[in-house]
């Protein structure tokens, strides 16, 4: 199935955060609580894990871009072949 990641709020007054780089690239298969993608806001610097094992299809917000909370990030499909 095909899922739109959205970014979430980690701090409580961030509306936005930077993509400073991506660790996967599409076509590239992880493992739930793999390292995606890192961010970067005024307050914090950190990781962003996989919420689930499966394949990133599609990046919406390249590395040196901004995101807002909410807003897609990524597209991943869940459903890995066996």
């Amino acid at each position: 199935m095909k899922v739109n990641l959205k970014l979430s709020r980690v701090g409580m007054n961030m509306e936005s955060a930077t993509v400073s780089v991506w660790h996967k690239q599409p076509g590239d298969s992880f493992r739930k609580g793999e390292a995606l993608y890192e961010i970067e806001s005024e307050k914090v610097t950190m990781e962003i894990e996989a919420p689930c094992d499966g394949r990133l299809l599609a990046i919406t917000v390249p590395a040196g871009q901004e995101a807002t909370v909410g807003g897609n990030v990524c597209v991943i499909d869940t459903e890995l072949s066996a």
